[in-house]
C-alpha cells in the first residue's frame, strides 16, 4: 500500500535483502575456495594473495542499512584452512522510521582451522534501530579472531546517537560446548547511557575482541599494554584451549582505531591486519 502524506502519494519504501556464503578448505598446501553464493546487496571480494590466510571482503551494495533491511553472512572454513574476514568499508546504521535492521553471522570453522572475523567499525547514526546475531562453532584444535566495534554517531561531523536501538548478540562454541556467550543491549537513551561512569564514561566508540586459542595466555600481557586505561582484558581456560577477552572504548572512532590496529596486529599473528585496513 502507498503511503499518503500531505496529500502527496509515496511508492512504499524498497529493504535491502541480501544473503552471502562462501566456503573454503585446503588443498594443495593451501586455503582455496571451494563454494562462494551471492544474492541482492551481499557480495563478497577475494584480494590476490600468494600464501595463507584466505582473505575475504564483505561488501553490502546498498551503503548502509535502515529498518526493515536484512543482511545474511556464512562462512565455513575447513579442517586446516585459514581465513580472514573483513569489510569494504564501516557500516552505517540510519535512523530507522520503523522496523528495525538485522544482520545475521554465522561462522563455522573445522578442525585445526582457524578464521580472524575483523569487519571494520559500524557506525550508529541517531534513531536507528539494529540487531546482529553473531554465531561461531569451532571444531576441536580450530582457533579464531573475533573483532566488532561500533561508534555512536560521528564527532567530525557533528553528529551523535543520542537515542535509539542497538543489540549484539554471540554465542561461540567449541566441540559442541558453549565457550562464549554475551547480549549487548543499549537504548532508547544511548547517551545517558554511555555517559555513566560505571558505563563508558561518555566515550562514543566502544569495541569487544575475542580470541579462542591455547596461544592466548601468552598475549595477554602485551594486550592489555596495547589497550592501556580505556580498558582491559582478561584470560580463560576452556575446551582443552584458551579464550582472550578484550573491551575497548574511545573518545572517537580514531582513537579506538589506534589501538584496535596494534591489537589485532599482535593477536593476529604472521596473518597480520587485512590489506583494508589502515589509519
Amino acid at each position: 500500500m502507498d503511503m499518503i502524506e500531505n496529500g502527496l502519494t509515496f511508492p512504499p519504501a524498497q529493504r535491502v535483502a541480501g544473503t552471502a556464503r562462501l566456503a573454503c578448505d585446503r588443498n594443495g598446501g593451501r586455503t582455496r575456495l571451494r563454494r562462494l553464493y551471492q544474492d541482492g546487496s551481499a557480495k563478497i571480494r577475494m584480494p590476490a594473495v600468494s600464501a595463507d590466510p584466505l582473505e575475504a571482503v564483505l561488501i553490502n551494495t546498498a551503503g548502509g542499512l535502515t529498518g526493515g533491511d536484512r543482511l545474511g553472512w556464512d562462512i565455513d572454513v575447513g579442517a586446516g584452512a585459514c581465513a580472514t574476514i573483513t569489510t569494504q568499508a564501516c557500516e552505517k546504521i540510519y535512523r530507522a522510521a520503523a522496523d528495525r535492521a538485522e544482520v545475521r553471522v554465522k561462522l563455522t570453522v573445522g578442525a585445526g582451522g582457524r578464521i580472524a572475523w575483523l569487519p571494520q567499525e559500524t557506525i550508529v547514526f541517531d534513531r536507528s534501530a539494529f540487531a546482529r546475531r553473531l554465531d561461531l562453532e569451532l571444531a576441536a584444535g580450530a582457533e579464531a579472531l573475533v573483532l566488532e566495534a561500533t561508534v555512536f554517531g560521528r564527532l567530525a561531523m557533528g553528529e551523535r546517537a543520542a537515542h535509539g536501538n542497538f543489540h549484539d548478540r554471540w554465542r561461540v562454541s567449541q566441540d559442541g560446548a558453549l565457550v562464549h556467550a554475551e547480549d549487548f543491549r543499549i537504548g532508547p537513551d544511548i547517551a545517558a547511557i554511555l555517559g555513566g561512569s560505571a558505563v563508558a564514561g561518555g566515550a562514543i566508540a566502544l569495541a569487544t575482541v575475542l580470541m579462542i586459542s591455547p596461544r592466548v595466555e601468552a598475549l595477554l600481557d602485551p594486550a592489555r599494554e596495547i589497550i592501556g586505561g580505556q580498558g582491559d582484558a582478561s584470560v580463560w581456560s576452556v575446551k582443552k584451549s584458551g579464550k582472550l577477552l578484550a573491551r575497548l572504548f574511545a573518545e572517537d572512532g580514531y582513537q579506538l582505531r589506534k589501538r584496535l590496529v596494534p591489537l589485532v596486529e599482535l593477536l593476529n599473528g604472521r596473518a597480520g591486519l587485512p590489506k583494508l585496513w589502515s589509519l
